[in-house]
């Protein structure tokens, strides 16, 4: 048969495998072709909705069938909210969009176990209700859990706001349901802590974005919710104070320190000029220090015992940072409204920078104890190589991971900055990075954004080992192909 006459009989196969309904091949298709930072818009042979592990096994073996012949290529994707273009097809015409958002049910959960079961299609918001509801912490959190899914944060080893106390994803999860390049199904929902039994092919799918099979389900930890949890807001004078009060922390607070975010004085001024019905905390005071514009820090902490103990613990660090010096001014939030009013301003600034115009992102990590020279080496070079680039950066201090995106100049307009000088920007930041012995990518994966960066900074022996495990696992290119590795 001719290549067209493959695709046909292979889309009349997928309509009959998941309902013709579930096969979107017309019409407006951006939801899944447009990337979430709008970046890149692809042409998928097909949006294909499967709404059950067996039905996205057969897809992928429909789609081997006919990858010879029509070169046909699977891209899965779960709320296609990711940041550098890893869950959206190329402009070929020829990959299938595999979309898991209608397989979105919480199986079970077990309350003994500490456990829950779900399909890769459940939005994260959905998840935390469900489990509070039951009476239960679902502890990962980040800006986009109204919208991302399991599957895509299990595909990226999404980290977020909780990470200095319960890791990333990846640290949460007990158990993979997984249909394979093949169209097998790995049946992998264990529940146990402890399974010594050979290689951890669980942490394999974890965090290889779609390129070694498709995450379909998967049994996650659980935490009994906090008896109280409250947020302080306080003013520093530079990062290293940051880094100081995260030490006064650790020790004040141990376990119960389950949030530490570090916002840079700019970053807080878009938030407060894009939406100015939030009232930022002490901005006016942190633009004035005499030395450096100042930082503001978002603390979060969880006890077990009583808001009133929780609440102690908080007036005793702010009491010691204070008379260290570290902590110029600081407030903590009365009740859950204040709370989540202050965690709102954190979360607008990605948007704020949005709209003040197109920027160049960077999800780097460092060790924590470097973070403060990294910025200081960094920014220098920065606006030595570009004068009056401005400085967008925020993150998670507590576990060593900024977002260390770069602003065009003041009159400057965004496309012509990508234009000119995003490599230029990238390559500059990434040095630094690998200079401090740190990642190019915490948090948001690689993609296709930072594919070839990843050739540059990552041991070749490591990217080795990488390559012999897609072929060995994806021999055929079928999954995802030009993201992550090369290949």
């Amino acid at each position: 048969m001719t290549a067209p006459t493959e695709l046909t009989a292979l889309l009349e196969a997928l309509r009959r495998v998941v309902g013709p309904a579930n096969v979107h091949t017309a019409g407006d298709l951006s939801a899944w072709e447009l990337d979430w930072r709008k970046r890149s818009h692809g042409k998928a042979l097909a949006v294909v909705r499967p709404g059950a592990t067996e039905e996205v096994a057969e897809v992928v073996r429909l789609c081997a069938k006919h990858q010879s012949a029509a070169g046909v290529t699977i891209v899965p994707q779960g709320g296609n909210t990711g940041l550098v273009v890893g869950s959206t097809p190329d402009d070929s015409g020829l990959q299938i969009v595999l979309s898991l958002q209608r397989m979105n049910t919480v199986r079970a959960i077990d309350a003994a176990n500490l456990t829950v079961t779900v399909e890769a299609g459940c939005v994260l918001q959905m998840l935390q209700e469900k489990t509070q509801a039951a009476g239960f912490l679902f502890p990962l959190s980040l800006a986009a859990e109204g919208s991302c899914t399991i599957g895509g944060n299990l595909g990226t080893n999404a980290g977020g706001t909780q990470v200095v106390r319960f890791g990333n994803t990846r640290d949460l999860c007990l158990g993979l349901e997984v249909v394979t390049a093949q169209g097998d199904i790995w049946h992998g929902l264990s529940g146990l802590r402890k399974d010594n039994t050979g290689y951890d092919l669980r942490n394999l799918f974890i965090g290889s974005e779609g390129t070694l099979g498709i995450i379909t389900a998967a049994t996650m930890k659980l935490y009994p919710l906090p008896a109280a949890q409250l947020t302080a807001w306080a003013l520093v004078p530079s990062l290293d104070h940051a880094l100081t009060l995260l030490g006064l922390a650790h020790q004040h607070l141990g376990a119960g320190l389950t949030g530490f975010e570090v916002m840079g004085q700019f970053a807080l001024s878009l938030a407060a000029k894009q939406f100015p019905q939030q009232r930022v905390p002490f901005l006016d005071a942190a633009a004035s220090l005499p030395a450096e514009p100042g930082w503001c820090v978002l603390l979060e902490n969880s006890d077990h015992e009583s808001e009133a103990h929780a609440r102690e613990q908080f007036e005793r660090l702010l009491e010691a940072a204070m008379t260290g010096s570290c902590v110029l001014d600081a407030v903590v939030a009365e009740n859950l409204t204040q709370a989540a009013a202050l965690w709102q301003i954190r979360e607008s600034i990605p948007l704020a920078q949005a709209q003040e115009g197109l920027n160049i992102k960077h999800d780097i990590s460092i060790p924590v104890s470097s973070i403060p020279e990294f910025v200081r080496v960094t920014d220098h070079l920065l606006q030595k190589a570009l004068p009056g680039v401005r400085l967008v950066n925020f993150g998670h201090l507590g576990d060593g991971n900024l977002h260390y995106n770069v602003q065009a100049p003041q009159g400057m307009e965004g496309q012509a900055f990508l234009r000119d000088h995003e490599d230029q920007v990238n390559t500059l930041v990434f040095d630094s990075v690998t200079r401090f012995n740190g990642s190019i990518s915490a948090e948001h994966g690689v993609g296709s954004l930072k594919v070839d960066k990843l050739a540059l900074h990552k041991s070749p022996v490591a990217l080795g080992m990488m390559e012999s495990i897609k072929k060995a696992l994806d021999p055929n290119n079928l999954m995802n192909p030009g993201r992550v590795i090369r290949s």
